[in-house]
């Protein structure tokens, strides 16, 4: 699996709307063969800070994400609502997707 995080720093004239600026470039990713999960989070020391975390099942899938018409209108949009370069990190893992964390389940369980 391919592991991505990026964390984007949003004009904050413009954070409140940015999952609507990228929502179609969500919902394309989402439904691309090779997509195991695209999800947004807002920072909460931070606001105008959104990180997404992207799953990707190998260098093929990766790649052609990279290479979709989706990918580069997604880019476009979020030009001009950056407030400065994301920042990313992009790691190969053998782990095929989320798995239980063995240090906390829930009580009774």
């Amino acid at each position: 699996m391919i592991f991505i995080a990026v964390r984007f720093p949003v004009r904050p004239d413009l954070a409140d709307q940015w999952l609507d600026l990228v929502a179609d470039f969500t919902r394309a990713t989402r439904a691309e063969p090779g997509n195991l999960f695209f999800d947004w989070s807002r920072g909460i020391e931070d606001p105008n800070v959104f990180t997404l975390l992207e799953g990707f099942a190998d260098e093929e899938a990766g790649a052609a994400h990279v290479a979709s018409a989706h990918f580069a209108a997604g880019l476009a949009a979020m030009a001009g609502a950056v407030a400065a370069t994301p920042e990313i990190i992009n790691v190969r893992t053998d782990q095929s997707g989320w798995g239980p964390m063995a240090e906390l389940a829930p009580a009774g369980a």
